[in-house]
């Protein structure tokens, strides 16, 4: 079996085990999943999910955000973990939007990789949820488990391993995949224990079992 031909069959298996994954932050705007993502880094989405909602009750739009002052939009993320940096880059990040986009988040994966905190994980985030394009969101979940799988070989480097999945994952597939590959990191292919791979959908297509 190819790269490609595995690369198929495990987006059939995910897919059929995991049909409604999608992300696990919430947002109803773009700019909000803007800030989810960044406030997500070394923090759980759920922690991020209640956080955000204090965050939005006292600066609903990207234009009170841009105007609030870094320290009082600090202390309200600060549950989630660095966050005089992560309150830099968000209070970077909509000033910039308000500046230069009129308060929208742009469609464009350069434009986005230039706003304060936005990576390339993020940028693709935003481009595959809000703007339905192919993206390929290389997170600790998806590196785990494309190199366990056999996709990639001893690649840990995200943007590197985003480069050898394009290679493999039709386009229109990539976002889906990416997502689901979360769901199943978190409950099956663990990293903190032994991954169960008696509960795995795709065990018999998998590497580690010696396929």
């Amino acid at each position: 079996m190819t790269k490609k031909e595995l690369a198929l069959a495990l987006i059939e298996g995910l897919k059929k085990e995991y049909p409604d994954a999608g992300c696990t932050l919430d947002y109803n705007e773009a700019w909000k999943l803007l800030v989810s993502v960044r406030l997500a880094a070394q923090c759980t989405d759920a922690r991020v999910n209640v956080v955000v909602q204090d965050l939005y009750a006292k600066y609903p739009s990207v234009e009170a955000l841009a105007e609030a002052k870094v320290e009082d939009i600090e202390a309200i993320v600060k549950p989630c973990g660095l966050g005089h940096s992560k309150a830099r880059d968000i209070s970077g990040c909509m000033k910039l939007l308000k500046e230069k986009y009129n308060g929208k988040v742009p469609d464009d994966f350069n434009a986005l990789l230039s706003l304060p905190g936005v990576g390339r994980k993020s940028a693709n985030l935003i481009m595959g949820d809000v703007f339905g394009k192919p993206a390929i969101v290389t997170d600790t979940h998806c590196i785990r488990l494309v190199n366990r799988m056999g996709l990639v070989d001893g690649i840990k480097e995200p943007k590197k391993v985003e480069m050898e999945l394009w290679k493999l994952i039709p386009p229109e597939e990539g976002s889906d995949f990416c997502h689901r590959l979360v769901y199943h990191g978190r409950d099956v292919c663990t990293a903190r224990t032994k991954p169960h791979c008696d509960k795995c959908c795709v065990s018999h297509l998998c590497r580690k079992n010696g396929v």
